[in-house]
């Protein structure tokens, strides 16, 4: 196993030979950080297992329920959370394609979605596509979970007269931030008196950082109507090998039966390989990848501190997202556009996160403390 820091083990040479959309999107003298991926060489394990299932020839369709399994174990071990049963779990080929599916069982056309903004774009380009109309319930001025707005966007949801759904980000994107047990509960006892389902994106669980846990959602009382959808793909860097878990609570279990057989056939069998692999043999390559991760992040704190101190930083919980408040430099609604014209540096821009996110960027960490430097190094030099 790697007890490097893998965050430390590429060059940006190396880095530029990959194919994916963060080296490919925009050309050679930009630097990107606009999309979630990490600049890491893969688990050992994870090529090892799908090195041995390419040689083996073994690349048809996905079968049974290895995944969910190495998930529950995993979730018992690092959680210390016994809640999964594999017989309430289905297979789907990505997280967002697993909450969309699961909306459109527990609501109708038209329903109104809950979603906390600034939150991940994708939750509104899948509802518009879904028919679902979406309400933004915002985040306090905290970053955190605002109950009272949560509970004020309940009340008009369950008031439409359709049935109603919440989108839930647990760990939060883009704030990082790791819902407490005390939050998950308070949103918990909410869905129940409104008669909203909550739907919780838990793509981000395995990558909290030091000082701070993951709780499942389902793991709060009140949530045995709730669904979670979880994935190795973000930890362990594997977003191109598409593969995700639905988790029904005890209640709902007779909601995900109804769940169309041909959903699961979007997985990729190489995906449910490789993301079994991270999951049962994965752990020691990921505590290296936090551990770097917990690292980066005071390293950014002290660079934007020398470079650019009218930037606001939460240093965040959990993820390896930094969102930051760039409403100090006076650059507009769109900060972004401003960093990639004058600095050649690509970060994500807040506007489509939605209310909150305008004059914000979000830098994705998972690189190394070099790059990080040359990320504020441009961000500097754009506003100089």
């Amino acid at each position: 196993m790697d007890t490097v820091n893998p965050l430390e083990q590429l060059t940006l040479d190396d880095l530029r030979t990959r194919t994916s959309a963060k080296w490919r999107v925009y050309p050679p003298d930009v630097l990107p950080s606009f999309v979630a991926e990490m600049d890491v060489p893969l688990a050992e394990p994870v090529v090892r297992a799908v090195t041995d299932a390419v040689r083996r020839g073994d690349t048809g369709y996905p079968s049974g329920t290895g995944y969910a399994e190495a998930l529950a174990a995993f979730a018992s071990k690092r959680w210390t959370w016994d809640g999964i049963t594999v017989a309430r779990t289905a297979m789907v080929a990505d997280v967002m394609t697993g909450l969309t599916e699961v909306v459109r069982l527990v609501t109708e056309p038209g329903s109104p979605v809950v979603v906390s903004p600034p939150v991940y774009p994708p939750f509104y380009g899948f509802m518009a596509a879904a028919d679902r109309d979406v309400v933004e319930a915002p985040l306090g001025a905290d970053a955190r979970l605002d109950l009272e707005t949560l509970g004020d966007a309940f009340e008009r949801a369950a008031a439409s007269g359709r049935p109603a759904a919440y989108l839930l980000c647990n760990p939060h994107n883009p704030t990082g931030v790791a819902h407490t047990p005390a939050e998950l509960a308070g949103v918990a006892r909410l869905a129940r008196a409104f008669g909203v389902r909550v739907v919780a994106d838990e793509i981000h669980a395995p990558v909290v950082l030091d000082g701070s846990s993951f709780t499942p959602y389902l793991s709060v009382d009140g949530a045995e109507d709730a669904f979670s959808v979880m994935s190795a793909s973000k930890a362990w860097n594997l977003a191109g090998m598409k593969a995700a878990i639905v988790l029904a609570g005890e209640s709902a279990e007779s909601d995900l039966a109804r769940m169309p057989e041909v959903v699961a056939h979007g997985a990729s069998h190489l995906g449910v390989v490789a993301h079994t692999a991270a999951l049962r043999e994965g752990a020691e390559w990921l505590d290296a990848v936090l551990a770097g991760l917990a690292v980066n992040r005071d390293h950014l704190a002290a660079e934007l501190t020398a470079r650019l101190p009218e930037v606001g930083f939460r240093a965040p919980e959990a993820t390896y997202l930094a969102w930051l408040d760039c409403r100090g430099l006076g650059l507009g609604d769109d900060p972004a556009e401003v960093f990639l014209e004058r600095g050649r540096v690509a970060l994500g821009s807040g506007l489509p996160f939605g209310a909150g996110g305008a004059g914000h960027v979000r830098v994705t960490t998972a690189t190394s403390r070099a790059v990080l430097s040359d990320i504020v190094e441009r961000m500097a030099t754009a506003v100089a």
